[in-house]
């Protein structure tokens, strides 16, 4: 099987759905741990796309870089987003990170928003 198939909740996602909780983050991974990287969020990933109150959770590959990750997050409420930080899956692919990924950068951002907007430019052209 490979990563497509296994990730198909990713096509599933509603960002038109109200957000109280959003995380953008990025990381950049040493090369010879990428695959351990990979290998630890999908199986988090998966599962947090199940959790009740996930709008949206989504680990992507960088087109210029591949050994970076950027991850987005959509979350109905705080409850739901700590339910989140506390689940097993969770804590499981964060402590296989932390103790054998050497994270070169990283930088996440959480957004407590008050209100969305659709976003779609190509009126412009």
């Amino acid at each position: 099987m490979n990563h497509s198939e296994k990730i198909g909740t990713s096509n599933n996602h509603d960002k038109t759905q109200t957000t109280e909780i959003t995380v953008s983050a990025y990381y950049k991974v040493h090369p010879e741990d990428r695959q351990i990287f990979i290998d630890a969020v999908i199986p988090e990933m998966i599962a947090a796309n199940q959790l009740e109150g996930c709008i949206y959770y989504a680990f992507s590959q960088d087109l210029a870089d591949e050994n970076t990750f950027h991850l987005l997050e959509g979350w109905k409420d705080k409850e739901a987003y700590e339910r989140h930080e506390n689940s097993e899956t969770f804590l499981k692919a964060l402590s296989i990170v932390v103790k054998n990924v050497r994270i070169i950068d990283r930088e996440g951002v959480r957004y407590d928003v008050s209100k969305i907007h659709i976003d779609d430019p190509r009126g412009k052209v």
